[in-house]
């Protein structure tokens, strides 16, 4: 399952520059295989012990890395995406936000029929609780188990996962998949993963609103999940028609409201937790039985 984070992931650093080094750092404190790095014209230079390179070719041919993570500016970041995909990476990580939605649009058609899983833009990664990370994500908070958490918010992640790990319910993998319009994982998708994870014995959702997702997520969850899913909906006090936060999170049209998310989630036999602190008490109760 090329969306998880798994001990054979190799991960190169698509802008290795000072925030690129920061959290590649952090990466490798907690065990992520970080090989390889991305500077055009600095080829051959290490940095933390990690060898750069000019281009994503280039460092997967050496290092055998699959998998990226992009701290290219918003301008530059489509293309770095781009890249990787023509490299045929398994999993992209997208940290950069504020990228142009068409950029977005150009690289969501290319990743069609591609070997590539995009997580982003916008987003703050991924984790898989001892194995390591890929993103900004503070490891401090997740312990390693059965829950798998899919996010819009990164703010929410972490609430989340705090409430989960303060129950002792660990986590399998946790996902931002980012609040833009236009991402490469979606819910769904990250559902199906979990669904299909072995590792994975129930998942939480959180969703905010405005678009589809979660109505779309909830279409698979009735049709198709086999393992409980518990959820929260950020957003119920929001007035139609104002984005709230993530460019994505907008009521247009009497759609995307919190109580439609909710009532969707509901029918679909979810669990919905009124407040994100009800999260961890919530999957408790349903994994008690």
């Amino acid at each position: 399952m090329a969306i998880l984070l798994k001990e054979h992931t190799k991960v190169m650093v698509q802008g290795l520059g000072k925030e690129g080094q920061f959290h590649a750092e952090k990466m490798l404190e907690c065990g992520t295989k970080v090989v390889a790095g991305i500077r055009p014209g600095k080829a051959g230079q290490d940095v933390l012990g990690i060898p750069c390179f000019n281009t994503v070719a280039d460092a997967k041919a050496a290092t055998g890395a699959n998998a990226s993570i992009i701290f290219v500016p918003s301008p530059f970041a489509a293309d770095a995406v781009m890249e990787a995909i023509d490299a045929e990476l398994e999993l992209v990580v997208l940290i950069t936000e504020g990228i142009p939605t068409l950029d977005m649009i150009k690289v969501k058609n290319k990743l069609k029929n591609s070997k590539t899983n995009l997580i982003g833009p916008n987003c703050p990664g991924i984790i898989t609780p001892g194995i390591g990370k890929m993103g900004i994500l503070p490891v401090s908070i997740f312990i390693p188990g059965k829950c798998g958490v899919i996010s819009r918010s990164g703010t929410l992640t972490y609430e989340v996962a705090a409430q989960l790990t303060a129950v002792g319910i660990g986590q399998s993998t946790c996902i931002g998949i980012g609040g833009d319009p236009v991402i490469g994982t979606s819910h769904r998708d990250a559902l199906e993963m979990f669904n299909n994870d072995p590792d994975t014995d129930m998942v939480a959702l959180i969703g905010e609103i405005g678009g589809t997702d979660e109505e779309i997520a909830a279409e698979y969850i009735k049709d198709h999940m086999t393992k409980p899913v518990v959820a929260f909906i950020a957003g119920s006090t929001a007035p139609k028609g104002k984005r709230m936060g993530h460019a994505g999170a907008i009521i247009a049209g009497g759609k995307g409201t919190a109580a439609e998310k909710k009532e969707a989630l509901r029918a679909a036999g979810v669990a919905v937790a009124d407040s994100p602190a009800d999260v961890g008490i919530t999957a408790k109760r349903i994994l008690e039985g």
